[in-house]
């Protein structure tokens, strides 16, 4: 693949990214910074990635960055992210799903941290399992195995909320 195919392929993931990192809980000024050096390091180190990885690659680089801007923090904003609202709803169903997102969001981070990832990966930004392990760096089978785990935790956690 040559560097203007790799440019435009940065060009296209980097929405995604970004997407990710502000569910992850990024604020949206911080995941824009994050990108801002995702593309700078992207750029510097072009010739040296494998064509076939590159994707991973620029997560991999967006997320260790976040994780950096974490450990400086010691905290995490969350963004609250509101639904878009189409004029055919009514309040109640708004209130309804608002409270259910908010809800999958209270159980999100009460997961074990790398379940949460998983789960991002494969539901929200439908990743394959050949995609996530090459991000994560984990054997794909030991990828399959958390996101068992990830949904059986999920679950339990869910179902919990509505047994008191």
């Amino acid at each position: 693949m040559d560097n203007e195919r790799m440019l435009q392929l940065m060009q296209n993931k980097m929405k995604h990214i970004q997407q990710y990192l502000i569910r992850l809980g990024a604020s949206r000024a911080d995941a824009e910074d994050i990108i801002q050096d995702t593309v700078y390091k992207g750029l510097l180190y072009l010739d040296s990635i494998v064509p076939e990885k590159f994707s991973a690659w620029l997560y991999r680089v967006a997320l260790n960055r976040y994780y950096d801007m974490l450990r400086k923090r010691k905290r995490i904003e969350w963004l609250d992210q509101e639904p878009t609202v189409e004029g055919s709803e009514i309040p109640e169903e708004i209130l309804l799903r608002k409270e259910r997102r908010e809800e999958i969001e209270h159980v999100m981070d009460a997961l074990n941290p790398i379940y949460k990832q998983l789960l991002i990966l494969k539901y929200e930004l439908n990743f394959s399992y050949r995609e996530i392990s090459d991000l994560v760096g984990m054997r794909e089978e030991m990828v399959k195995t958390y996101l068992f785990r990830a949904r059986k935790q999920f679950q339990k956690k869910y179902g919990g909320l509505y047994d008191e």
